[in-house]
């Protein structure tokens, strides 16, 4: 099929595979929604959560809006975001990896759905500007402010002139003004705001709500400051995406958006921004950050206003960064590095997708472990542990990565802690947050941060691994599925596998065992009896 033009073709899909739930009932934004869907981050497995489209939508002061919230759909688990990359999930990475290496530039059109209404100058008030959309709070109890939380800012280099398409948070400030919080000084619109400072000159911007999912993919992936994401998404997406010319700034925004913000950046002001709910699990104190000003808003004539679940991992937002980051991982090792014995990667939601990661690899020296390791140090320089594994180990599944770690390493030898350029984003382990925030006020040097990194890779041949050879396993699966007992989902490994300490001996009586023959390993150790 044709990859999706728009956010409402890829909500049909979703509902057409029971992926979508709809709630007609009212819903207050400001104290219901978000902890609604919360609630199945808390209580469901992965593979039953839902996206949501919540059609009747009222405030706390009882304002109805004839606009409806979708939330979950992006990446409310790996099954939706599959759908979204219109692949299976085990394909993702691949996917992503493929759409990077072979990206489709965009191309602009005359006119677009989403510039069906335009609100500027004295318009823009009239129709209560930000105040328009139902946005929702995305943690009541603690955030300040509403908050957009799937923007998708449009910024371009003024020096390469490249665009860039980033995910960064959006307080609502007033009908006309928002935070912005680009999450740390890599990310490419932060670097273009710094390249408008040395001109002394606004910071042109967009914020694109709304449109296909693969805007959403690309917005979050940790792709080089160089490269284009909207060409990147038409990767994809396998054909070019449509963008329209803004009316106030000189940007482009894809054609098919729900909804457009545009604005300029003052790039020599900052104002306090936050408390917000984060996805690592704290909520992240108020800091000093730039803003927008927002001087046109466009949008369709019944857009539907698009959000995304962050907060305590897991959350949407983990589940995005971890299928991201993995792809993107994964092709540079295997790809730009030509490491081909790097076999997966993986990074956890219950690490906030970017803390810890696990490196799968096949038939290395110890050499190429460390070398790899650094490599992928190299690459996630806020990533605080890294672990190389072998392959044998499901690197998906964090118990079996525990397990290699467990038996496989020695502190001493197979441990390196080295000194991180710089902390990661919401590590509240360096110091007292009064002590961090005093630092930053001041710009003094950051504490010293540091990374793990770990070698779990057998050094020599191990006994097998603890299962049923694979034949009985697949036997015994034959007889559940006839007794009709509850389904199963089998996480690797699920049957036992050779780690080269075994000998013929060992095989020939393990082997009759199964055929009945249990007496000959105790005869043939009756004959190496000796004394003590």
């Amino acid at each position: 099929m044709a990859y999706y033009k728009d956010l409402r073709e890829y909500l049909a899909v979703l509902e057409a595979n029971g992926k979508l739930v709809r709630v007609r009932r009212p819903i207050n934004k400001d104290t219901q929604l978000s902890p609604l869907v919360r609630l199945q981050y808390r209580g469901l497995p992965e593979e039953k959560r839902r996206a949501f489209l919540f059609e009747n939508v009222v405030n706390s002061r009882g304002h109805k809006y004839d606009i409806p919230v979708a939330i979950g759909v992006l990446a409310g688990s790996a099954d939706i975001y599959s759908i979204g990359m219109q692949c299976q999930p085990r394909e993702v990475a691949e996917r992503l990896a493929q759409a990077q290496a072979n990206p489709i530039p965009p191309r602009v059109v005359g006119s677009g759905p989403v510039q069906e209404e335009v609100h500027l100058g004295n318009s823009l008030l009239e129709h209560g500007g930000l105040g328009e959309f139902p946005v929702p709070v995305a943690t009541p109890s603690f955030d300040p402010a509403p908050y957009i939380t799937a923007p998708y800012w449009v910024t371009r280099d003024p020096e390469s002139g490249i665009t860039n398409v980033g995910m960064y948070r959006a307080m609502i400030k007033s009908p006309v003004r928002t935070g912005l919080n680009f999450s740390g000084p890599g990310k490419g619109g932060a670097i273009h705001l710094r390249k408008y400072r040395q001109r002394d000159t606004p910071m042109p911007a967009a914020i694109v709500v709304g449109g296909p999912p693969n805007l959403g993919y690309v917005a979050v992936s940790p792709l080089p400051p160089d490269t284009d994401e909207l060409a990147v998404a038409g990767g994809i997406a396998g054909e070019p995406l449509e963008l329209v010319k803004c009316k106030t700034v000189d940007l482009c925004v894809p054609a098919h958006a729900e909804v457009v913000i545009e604005g300029e950046v003052d790039p020599r002001l900052l104002e306090p921004e936050a408390p917000f709910g984060e996805s690592y699990g704290f909520v992240g104190p108020m800091d000093m950050n730039p803003f927008l000003d927002v001087k046109c808003i466009t949008h369709r004539r019944k857009p539907i206003w698009l959000a995304t679940i962050s907060q305590y991992p897991p959350s949407e937002s983990t589940k995005m960064r971890q299928l991201a980051y993995q792809g993107t991982m994964l092709r540079h090792l295997r790809q730009v590095l030509k490491l081909s014995y790097v076999l997966d990667v993986a990074y956890y939601e219950e690490a906030s997708s970017g803390r810890m990661m696990a490196l799968k690899l096949s038939k290395v020296t110890q050499d190429d472990v460390w070398y790899t390791l650094e490599a992928a140090a190299k690459r996630a320089p806020y990533t605080k542990i890294i672990i190389a594994v072998d392959e044998d180990v499901n690197v998906h599944d964090l118990g079996t990565v525990c397990l290699a770690i467990a038996m496989r390493t020695q502190p001493c030898r197979d441990y390196r802690i080295e000194s991180l350029t710089a902390p990661s984003l919401g590590d509240y382990s360096l110091e007292p947050l009064d002590r961090l925030q005093e630092r930053q006020a001041e710009g003094g040097d950051m504490p010293q941060a540091s990374r793990l990194l770990i070698n779990a890779v057998m050094k020599w041949p191990y006994p097998p691994v603890s299962l049923p050879g694979k034949e009985f396993m697949e036997e015994a699966m034959r007889i559940w599925r006839e007794e009709n007992l509850p389904e199963v989902k089998l996480n690797e490994p699920w049957f036992g596998t050779n780690l080269g300490f075994w000998n013929d001996e060992h095989e020939r009586h393990a082997r009759a065992a199964v055929e009945g023959d249990h007496y000959r390993a105790g005869s043939d150790y009756e004959g190496r009896r000796r004394s003590i």
